[in-house]
C-alpha cells in the first residue's frame, strides 16, 4: 500500500510538472513535445520536425485534419470538389489512413494494388485498362495523382508512329474505347462526307483513308472512282460527276431521271437499255453529242436486216411502240379483215408477202378467204381439196385441229357415242373421193363389215348386240338364247364358251364343256345335268328316293360306285336284291335263300329280326 501510494504521488508530481512547463511556454515546451515525441517522421515531414504545431494542435486532435489539408492544398481541393480518391472517400480523418513517426524511409501511404478499388478515383478502369499494369501510367517518382487522364498522353507515341500523326487531335476517345484500340465508333455523319448507310458504309476506313491522316481524303466520286471510270466504266465520257447517275447504295444502280432531266422521255423498253446502247462510244462525249429521237435512226439496222427492209417507211411508231419491238400496235380491227385468235400471233409478213405499204404490197394484195393462204397446208397435210374450200364450216382461227362442224344439225345421221370421237376421214374415206358428192350409207356393217368376227353368220344388225358406246363386250342378254345362263355359268367369260366369234358353235350340252372334268371318266354317262346343277360342280342333289330302291339305314352312307360300278358302255344297274351287292357277305353260304331282308336291316347288317 505504501509503495503504491508513492508510485501516485509521483505520477501527479510529474504531470503537475509537465502542465508548469507548458504553461510557462516558450522553449521549455517545444523541449518537453520533442521528449515526449513517439518516433521521427518522414523525409518529406523532416524539415518540420520541430515545429509539432505544424502538424498538431494542443489538447485538439480533430484540428489535425485541418492541419494536413492546410498544408496539402491539392488534397483540400479534391476534398471541397468531391473529386479524385480523397473527395470522393467517405472517411475524411486523415489519421486513419495516413501514420507518422515511424521514421524517415516509411511508407505513410499505403495502397493495395490487388484490392484498391480504382472507381474511386477520377479515372474508371474500363476495358482492355482492366488488365494494364499500375506502373504502365503511374511512372516512379511521381505522385499517383500525376498519372495521365487523356488517351493522348498515354498513346502519344503510337498515333505519331502508327496512327493519325496527331491530325486528328488528341481527343481519341471521340472515335476509340478501351475494349479494343482497333475498334472505332467514329460517327462519320457529322463530317462534310457523310456515308448515308450506304456501301461505303461497309468499306474498311483504310481504303479510302490510306495514309490515316484523314486530312487529303477526296470528296468527289471521281476522286477515289476515276480509275474504275477509265478502266470498266464511261473512260470520261459522262464527265466527273458521277453522281448525276450513281448513288452509294450501289454503283450499279442509276438515279439519272432521264424523263426530268433531258427532253426525251424513256418509256418501255427504252427504260432497261444501258445508256452505251443509245449514246455510243464513238459519238464522243455524252453532253456533246445530241441524238435524234426518231426511232428509225437507232433501229434502221434492225428494219434492214431482221425487219421490213424498208418497205414500211420510217414510222416505225405507227405499228410498234416502246413496250415491246416485235409486238405491234397497229390495230388490224379496224382492217376489213378483224384479226382473231391464232390470227393475232401471226407475222405480218405471214400473210403481207410483199409489206404492208409500198410498190410491193399494192401489186400483192391479201386475199382475206382461209383458202388462200392454207390451201398448201390443206394439199399436204389436210384433205387434199376433198372438203371443198370452205373451210370456215369447221374450222375456226382459234385452233385449226379442232372442228366446229356440228354433224347432228347439219346432216341426218346424229353422232352417238364412239362415233363423235371419230375422225371424220374414219368414215369419209379419201378413196370415196369428195365428201359434198358421196353419199354414205348409215347400217354399222357398211362401216364395220371387217370388224365382224362373226363372219356373216349372226347377220347385219350389228345394233342387235352392240351400240356406239362400247363395240366390245357388250351386254348381251344371254336369257334370250336357247343356253340360259344360271348358277356359276353367269360369272364365266363369254370365250370360256365361245371359243370362236361365232358362238354358234358353243356346245348346249354339259358334257360338250366339262368333259374333261368329268372324274367319272363317262363312266355314268354324258347327262351330268342328271346330278350335277350349275351352282357348283362340287355339290350334287340326285334324289335316289325317285327311283325303286329307296337309301336308308347303311345305304344312306355309301358311295354310288359302290353299287353303280362304272363301264366304258356306261353305268351298270345294280339288282335290287340284297344278294345282288352282298353275296360275299352271305356267312350261310345260300342256305337261307336269297331274301336277306327277311332276318337282316339296312341299318345295321348284323342286327338280326327276331
Amino acid at each position: 500500500m505504501l509503495l503504491r501510494s508513492t508510485c501516485i504521488n509521483r505520477l501527479f508530481s510529474g504531470l503537475a510538472l509537465i502542465a508548469a512547463i507548458v504553461f510557462s511556454g516558450g522553449a521549455a515546451a517545444q523541449s518537453i513535445e520533442k521528449v515526449l515525441m513517439p518516433g521521427e517522421v518522414i523525409t518529406g515531414h523532416a524539415k518540420y520536425e520541430h515545429e509539432c504545431e505544424q502538424c498538431h494542435q494542443r489538447f485538439d486532435k480533430k484540428a489535425q485534419t485541418k492541419l494536413c489539408v492546410d498544408c496539402h492544398k491539392d488534397i483540400a481541393a479534391d476534398i471541397r470538389s468531391k473529386t479524385r480518391l480523397h473527395g470522393k472517400s467517405d472517411d475524411t480523418n486523415c489519421r486513419n489512413c495516413h501514420t507518422e513517426h515511424k521514421g524517415r524511409g516509411a511508407d505513410i501511404a499505403p495502397i493495395d494494388k490487388k484490392k484498391f478499388d480504382h472507381s474511386k478515383t477520377d479515372f474508371k478502369l474500363l476495358g482492355a485498362h482492366k488488365e494494364s499494369k499500375c506502373e504502365s501510367c503511374h511512372l516512379p517518382k511521381r505522385k499517383y495523382r500525376q498519372a495521365p487522364k487523356l488517351c493522348n498522353d498515354c498513346h502519344k507515341k503510337i498515333d505519331d508512329e502508327k496512327g493519325h500523326k496527331g491530325h486528328l487531335g488528341t481527343k481519341c476517345e471521340n472515335c476509340h474505347n478501351e475494349k479494343k484500340w482497333t475498334e472505332t465508333t467514329f460517327d462519320h455523319e457529322k463530317t462534310k462526307f457523310k456515308l448515308h448507310g450506304g456501301k461505303h458504309a461497309d468499306v474498311k476506313c483504310k481504303d479510302c483513308h490510306e495514309d490515316k491522316t484523314y486530312q487529303k481524303t477526296p470528296l468527289t466520286c471521281n476522286g477515289c472512282h476515276k480509275k474504275i471510270d477509265q478502266e470498266k466504266g464511261h473512260k470520261g465520257r459522262y464527265g466527273i460527276k458521277c453522281e448525276s447517275c450513281h448513288n452509294d447504295k450501289g454503283w450499279k444502280e442509276i438515279d439519272f431521271d432521264h424523263d426530268h432531266d433531258t427532253k426525251y422521255a424513256l418509256k418501255g423498253k427504252h427504260r432497261q437499255a444501258k445508256c452505251n446502247t443509245c449514246h455510243l462510244p464513238e459519238k464522243g462525249n455524252i453532253y456533246q453529242a445530241k441524238l435524234p429521237t426518231k426511232c428509225f435512226a437507232c433501229h434502221k439496222k434492225d428494219d434492214q436486216e431482221k425487219g421490213h427492209r424498208g418497205e414500211l417507211g420510217e414510222k416505225c411508231e405507227s405499228c410498234h411502240s416502246e413496250r415491246d419491238w416485235k409486238k405491234s400496235d397497229f390495230d388490224h380491227d379496224e382492217t376489213d379483215f378483224p384479226l382473231r385468235d391464232k390470227h393475232k400471233d401471226a407475222k405480218c409478213d405471214t400473210c403481207h408477202k410483199g409489206g404492208v405499204s409500198g410498190p410491193k404490197a399494192t401489186k400483192l394484195k391479201v386475199e382475206t378467204a382461209c383458202i388462200a393462204c392454207h390451201r398448201k397446208n390443206d394439199d399436204e397435210k389436210g384433205h387434199k381439196g376433198r372438203y371443198g374450200e370452205k373451210c370456215g364450216t369447221c374450222h375456226t382461227a382459234k385452233d385449226w385441229k379442232t372442228s366446229i362442224f356440228n354433224h347432228d344439225k347439219e346432216t341426218k345421221y346424229l353422232l352417238k357415242g364412239k362415233h363423235r370421237e371419230t375422225k371424220c376421214d374414219s368414215c369419209h374415206l379419201p378413196e370415196k373421193g369428195n365428201i359434198y358428192k358421196t353419199r354414205l350409207e348409215e347400217t354399222c356393217i357398211a362401216c364395220h363389215k371387217k370388224d365382224d368376227k362373226h363372219k356373216g353368220q349372226l347377220g347385219n344388225k350389228c345394233e342387235s348386240c352392240h351400240d356406239e358406246k362400247k363395240w366390245k363386250d357388250t351386254p348381251f342378254d344371254h336369257n334370250k338364247s336357247r343356253f340360259a345362263l344360271t348358277g356359276s355359268h353367269a360369272k364365266v367369260e363369254c370365250k370360256k364358251c365361245h371359243l370362236t366369234p361365232a358362238f354358234k358353235d358353243a356346245p348346249l350340252t354339259c358334257n360338250g364343256c366339262h368333259e374333261k372334268d368329268d372324274k367319272h371318266k363317262g363312266g355314268y354317262g354324258k347327262k351330268c345335268e342328271t346330278c350335277h346343277t350349275t351352282g357348283t360342280w362340287k355339290t350334287w342333289d340326285f334324289d335316289h328316293a325317285t327311283t325303286r330302291f329307296l337309301l336308308d339305314g347303311g345305304h344312306s352312307k355309301v358311295e354310288c360306285k359302290e353299287c353303280h360300278k362304272e363301264s366304258k358302255s356306261g353305268p351298270r344297274k345294280p339288282g335290287r336284291a340284297c344278294i345282288a351287292c352282298h353275296v360275299k357277305d352271305d356267312v350261310h353260304n345260300g342256305a337261307f335263300g336269297s331274301q336277306c331282308e327277311s332276318c337282316h336291316v339296312a341299318a345295321n347288317w348284323k342286327k338280326v329280326r327276331r
